[in-house]
């Protein structure tokens, strides 16, 4: 085992020394096993090499979510501290960088705010928004700099049948670097893509982190997220090497899975404190396609009922208000715990009111008589017990629609077109993203210029 980690160090020096421009390294690391067991090697390769041959910059990067297992982003935060300290005590060209998805992204966003059913299999609306586009933005960022970028992944053929064919489909025999099938003048490096499990924990286990990370806690977490068809842990070479099962972590809210094994192992492997996300995560799970809950159109205005009268749009503003007062409740419970833990941020509860105010004075919506109405700010202060104001904020936007009305017939097309032009805008600025804003104007515009000619 130990020939085995000795050759993929050597081809790590190998390939970091060739000449290729420079081209830096991308590894993306998530704090689990493999892509610990992955940077682990690139440091003990780095090593090796002498100062004056460390040309090649490393960027370490970890894509946040915003809604990640409170263990595993503890632990991660704490990690990627050390690697980045480490590294600049021991001047190696390692940097650390940490995406995150833009506001009009975010999960929360989405799902509270514009009412997106939250994710299943056939509207996995979340991995692209949160995790693919911050990282793809990083990559292009850094290919716009160097002209090229590598970026180093800690896939194994051993992970599943879809991850080795995966790796099949890209590979170019005899060469290490395959183009990126989706960013250009990028390849893709997996290094470590021959190793078993067993091989990772051997890393993991018997190999001290460069960075001075104590790998125990990591092999701990694994151990208290391994659900029951796993066994954790088992002894697979001597009295020092163990092995783990192998949890996946991810975010607490996804919906795409019918449960959340290892969540539901780590509480009932000591962490009661999480239930509360578990039992919210199987709220949102149970209550997706509650016909009450949603809307009888989509955010554009498209008719979604089912033949036998079932709605599909999006969610109604009662159950997004019921939804997010939750949120609130749960964060405050786990808060007594750790008054660190952040489940949504202010500047999501902003936009979100902001969604909220502008849906409900958009006149073409099919929005149901609003009767348990409350404002983000009420729903905030009756779960805090605090005095949160967005007053002035509703003004503003209450305003906004007067004066309008009073320019326009209340049944106009002119006060229905301006108005879905101003959402558009506003929420465009409030989420400081105007790309695409032009085309979506003209699109409303299209639209109310058929309804005028049909």
């Amino acid at each position: 085992m130990s020939k085995r980690i000795n050759y993929i160090i050597s081809e790590l020096k190998d390939q970091y020394l060739t000449k290729d421009n420079l081209r830096p390294w991308i590894i993306g690391f998530s704090g689990g096993k493999d892509s610990t067991a992955l940077l682990q090697l690139v440091w003990l390769a780095l090593e090796q090499i002498p100062k004056e041959l460390r040309k090649r910059e490393i960027h370490v990067i970890c894509n946040d979510t915003l809604v990640e297992n409170p263990v595993i982003k503890e632990y991660v935060n704490n990690v990627l501290g050390k690697i980045e300290q480490t590294a600049v005590q021991r001047d190696m060209p390692i940097s650390v960088e940490k995406t995150v998805p833009r506001l009009e992204d975010t999960f929360w966003v989405n799902v509270v705010g514009r009412g997106y059913p939250v994710p299943n299999n056939t509207f996995r609306w979340c991995t692209d928004k949160m995790k693919i586009k911050p990282t793809s933005r990083y990559i292009v960022e850094e290919v716009d700099k160097n002209g090229e970028a590598i970026i180093l992944v800690g896939t194994r053929r051993s992970e599943s049948v879809n991850r080795s064919n995966t790796i099949k489909k890209h590979e170019i025999r005899g060469k290490r670097l395959t183009k990126h099938p989706n960013q250009v003048n990028t390849f893709v490096y997996s290094p470590i893509k021959e190793l078993e499990l067993e091989e990772i924990w051997y890393i993991i286990n018997t190999i001290s982190s460069p960075w001075g990370a104590n790998n125990s806690e990591l092999f701990q977490i694994y151990a208290d997220a391994s659900a029951d068809d796993y066994e954790c842990p088992t002894m697979v070479s001597d009295d020092k090497h163990q092995s783990c099962g192998q949890s996946r972590f991810g975010c607490w809210t996804c919906t795409v899975v019918k449960e959340d094994k290892s969540l539901t192992a780590q509480v009932e492997n000591g962490k009661e404190w999480l239930k509360p996300l578990l039992d919210l995560r199987r709220s949102m799970f149970e209550e997706r396609n509650v016909s009450d809950n949603r809307e009888t159109t989509r955010r554009n205005g498209q008719k979604a009922v089912t033949a036998d009268g079932h709605n599909q749009g999006n969610y109604t503003i009662e159950y997004r208000s019921k939804l997010l007062k939750q949120i609130l409740e749960t964060q405050r419970y786990i808060q007594q715990f750790d008054s660190n833990i952040e489940l949504i941020k202010n500047s999501e509860l902003i936009a979100i009111q902001v969604i909220w105010r502008r849906d409900l004075a958009m006149p073409n919506k099919d929005y149901k008589e609003i009767t348990t109405y409350k404002t983000v700010s009420q729903i905030y202060n009756e779960v805090y017990n605090k005095e949160l104001d967005m007053k002035v904020l509703d003004e503003k936007i209450q305003k906004e629609i007067d004066l309008l009305k009073s320019v326009c017939d209340d049944e106009s097309h002119d006060f229905s077109l301006i108005q879905e032009l101003l959402e558009l805008q506003k929420q465009k600025a409030l989420l400081n993203r105007k790309r695409g804003l032009k085309d979506e104007m003209e699109q409303v515009i299209e639209k109310y210029l058929k309804k005028e000619t049909a």
